[in-house]
């Protein structure tokens, strides 16, 4: 898989993944990883890249020229007719969630184009940008966090990343659940001890366990999920006892 960023501050973004699992993906070639510096596709000799806005008003906007030099100059990277899916970061996309992450997973080229001050030009976005993604309903700075964390959250997803498929097979939200309670050695601490069932060696209790308690967290903490999760007949049975 290959992943672009564009961006006006590329020092944010440099560096983030060079270490830890993605960063060995990156080293061995599973996936492509290059930032791009919005500023070098701009003219002048400020090289500016944001504009006021028509119509008045705070802040700043987006200018479009740089942003459609740097989108054709790295669509034409890979030629043979290859491009990029390209998705701008922005408060007014679409929210993220495991679901749109499992798409984007499945592109073999990504262009993140991470938005700052009031927006980008609202051409841009008809033209340039494929689709429009926000991390949640809140307003940062610009979009180079939620890039990196959509970035993060798809490279898991390239087969060969996670030392075990299953890990990223089970997963929150995965299965439409927030995942079960995880326990490790020592079996006690300071009073707590581990469920005995997870010390049995009994796979398929301990199966039916975590999935119990997957569904007991979730509709403690996230209801909203039940609402859509693929649940046996047990199961509903089970949910309506705790209800």
């Amino acid at each position: 898989m290959r992943i672009d960023l564009l961006t006006v501050l590329p020092r944010i973004i440099e560096g983030v993944f060079e270490a830890g699992v993605i960063g060995r993906a990156i080293a061995g070639g599973r996936i492509r990883w290059r930032v791009w510096n919005l500023r070098d596709f701009a003219e002048g000799s400020y090289r500016q890249t944001d504009d006021a806005p028509y119509g008045g008003g705070a802040g700043m906007v987006m200018k479009p020229e740089p942003i459609a030099r740097a989108v054709a100059a790295i669509s034409a990277e890979e030629g043979g007719g290859a491009k990029p899916w390209r998705v701008l970061l922005s408060p007014q996309g679409k929210r993220l969630d495991q679901r749109g992450v499992e798409a984007l997973a499945a592109r073999p080229w990504l262009l993140l184009i991470c938005g700052r001050y009031e927006g980008v030009d609202e051409r841009v976005c008809e033209k340039y940008v494929d689709e429009e993604i926000s991390i949640g309903d809140y307003v940062l700075t610009g979009g180079e966090l939620p890039a990196m964390v959509l970035a993060d959250a798809v490279c898991r997803l390239v087969p060969g990343v996670l030392g075990s498929a299953d890990s990223a097979a089970e997963d929150s939200f995965t299965t439409g659940l927030l995942d079960h309670p995880h326990y490790t050695r020592p079996p006690e601490f300071e009073g707590m001890g581990v469920p005995e069932v997870l010390l049995s060696g009994n796979h398929e209790e301990i199966r039916k366990w975590r999935r119990r308690k997957a569904l007991e967290r979730t509709l403690v903490r996230r209801q909203d999920l039940l609402e859509r999760a693929e649940l046996t007949e047990e199961e509903k049975r089970h949910l309506r006892s705790m209800r």
